[in-house]
């Protein structure tokens, strides 16, 4: 992919999802927060607010505040500037890693907007789950930055066995 189209999937990926998760999250700070929670289909999927100073399921929410500032802020942020330079830099990334990691440094970006503007806490809001099978709490940012990973897992997955296929030829 030459470097204006990657530049500007790469910008139509970010300002999507940071818009998308942006704007939801202003909703769930609007019309669900203190105490908000809507449940849907047989309580399959909430709607339910959160704040999260810690990563994925809160992992390490208990830090003292100078660790969790420097380590979800700083060097998060550190690591997604270095992302988006490599993104943007890189001429050997296929058109789909592309995307994919593209949608990770969204994902990324946008919840670092949130530790910057909320004292290191992070907006969450949507619950799915089955009886008492649940999922944490996330939000759209969250799930960008699945999409993306399981992406490149499923892609090197499928690249590694059609590999594997062809040395059996």
């Amino acid at each position: 992919m030459t470097q204006a189209p990657r530049t500007i999937v790469i910008f139509l990926i970010t300002l999507a999802t940071i818009a998308a998760d942006q704007a939801t999250k202003w909703l769930a700070k609007r019309y669900l927060w203190p105490n908000g929670f809507y449940s849907y289909a047989g309580d399959t999927f909430r709607l339910q607010y959160a704040e999260n100073s810690g990563a994925f399921l809160g992992l390490g929410g208990n830090l003292p505040d100078p660790w969790r500032h420097l380590i979800f802020t700083v060097l998060v942020g550190i690591f997604l500037v270095a992302l988006l330079v490599y993104l943007l830099r890189s001429r050997e990334l296929t058109h789909f890693a592309t995307v994919c990691l593209a949608f990770i440094c969204a994902g990324g970006l946008s919840n670092l907007i949130d530790r910057v503007a909320y004292d290191g806490r992070v907006v969450d809001f949507l619950n799915v789950g089955v009886g008492p099978l649940r999922t944490g709490i996330f939000n759209i940012a969250d799930m960008a930055i699945t999409f993306g990973a399981l992406l490149m897992l499923w892609d090197s997955f499928r690249t590694s066995r059609s590999a594997e296929l062809s040395e059996k030829r």
